[in-house]
């Protein structure tokens, strides 16, 4: 076990894909985690490992104050990323996310404050400089306010690590859902010029979240660079080499391609967001989803990252055989 400082964290998103990832890699190293969950019962295990688990809700700002209370550092992963409609996402990544930081800042001695955004709220990859690019999604826009939240707050140290696509053991439907189809030997994607897109493994992303929390670099004000994170596994891959990788870890061949034409994949957003109003559970495949769907979306290094000194995060054929592993 590595021997780390006394600290105290306070990890929200705790029970879901990089949350729990994150609360295990935190109490490998010894360090201790209040976890911040909506339901204890899905957090029991989180628990049974270790961490204290605090009940809360971001939209109301129940439990905030005391799960706050005492933290050295916050790690805010919590987040809506299928939602009805532009309100709801708002309410929770944009109103949610100033609820916590503005709870964190009343304390006497107030905590370091990581926000987990997506590279949603930094916009397309595109040739203009990264301070000139726009979100496009109701989701980047939502993800994107809750940064300009925590930055208003001039007397909270913070930090915003914008991760791209991340991937690894643990992971509910990215892998899961592709993985049938590639080795039945298809693998869908939208029509047109193949998109390129960053990757990060999820022990990487934890590795990253941890040292921001540590000593990373912390915003400025009037710096929008100051404190900000866009990790990746250093690769522009595009989703025709991905798929390729995923059958090569799996022993067999590239899958071919089927471009969906970007008009049958709205007809396929909007019936299965349909679908999920009548389960009265969001889709994560949706029209707000289709609205990112055309860009390239690569990380950016940025001065704070390359500050961290952490060693390579691993190449995706690495990554994809220790997911594998685990599924």
């Amino acid at each position: 076990m590595t021997s780390v400082p006394h600290r105290r964290y306070l990890i929200t998103g705790a029970t879901g894909f990089v949350g729990r990832r994150l609360v295990r890699h935190m109490l490998g190293q010894g360090r201790e985690v209040t976890a911040l969950v909506r339901c204890e019962r899905r957090g029991r295990d989180l628990g049974d490992a270790g961490a204290r688990l605090v009940r809360g809700d971001l939209a109301t700002g129940r439990g905030l104050a005391e799960a706050v209370r005492g933290a050295d550092a916050v790690v805010h992963l919590a987040a809506a990323v299928a939602a009805p409609d532009a309100a709801t996402f708002r309410r929770v990544n944009a109103e949610g996310t100033r609820r916590l930081a503005e709870a964190a800042a009343r304390q006497a001695t107030p905590p370091r404050f990581v926000l987990c955004s997506s590279l949603a709220a930094a916009g397309p990859h595109t040739a203009r400089p990264r301070s000139e690019r726009v979100p496009v999604s109701h989701y980047g826009h939502s993800k994107r306010a809750g940064e300009a939240a925590v930055r208003a707050l001039e007397h909270l140290p913070s930090a915003v690590v914008r991760p791209p696509i991340v991937y690894g053991p643990g992971d509910p439907s990215f892998l899961p859902t592709l993985l049938p189809l590639v080795r039945l030997g298809v693998a869908p994607r939208p029509s047109g010029p193949d998109r390129r897109y960053s990757l990060l493994h999820v022990d990487d992303l934890c590795t990253v979240l941890t040292a921001v929390a540590d000593h990373g670099r912390t915003t400025v004000p009037g710096d929008p660079e100051s404190g900000l994170y866009e990790p990746s596994d250093g690769g522009e891959h595009t989703w025709d080499g991905f798929t390729a990788a995923l059958a090569a870890a799996v022993g067999r061949r590239p899958p071919v391609a089927v471009p969906v034409p970007l008009l049958a994949a709205a007809v396929a957003a909007h019936a299965s967001e349909f679908t999920g109003r009548l389960r009265g559970v969001p889709s994560p495949f949706n029209p707000d989803k289709l609205r990112e769907l055309p860009h390239s979306w690569l990380s950016t290094p940025t001065p704070a990252l390359r500050s961290l000194g952490l060693a390579p995060p691993r190449p995706l054929k690495e990554g994809l055989h220790d997911t594998l592993s685990d599924l």
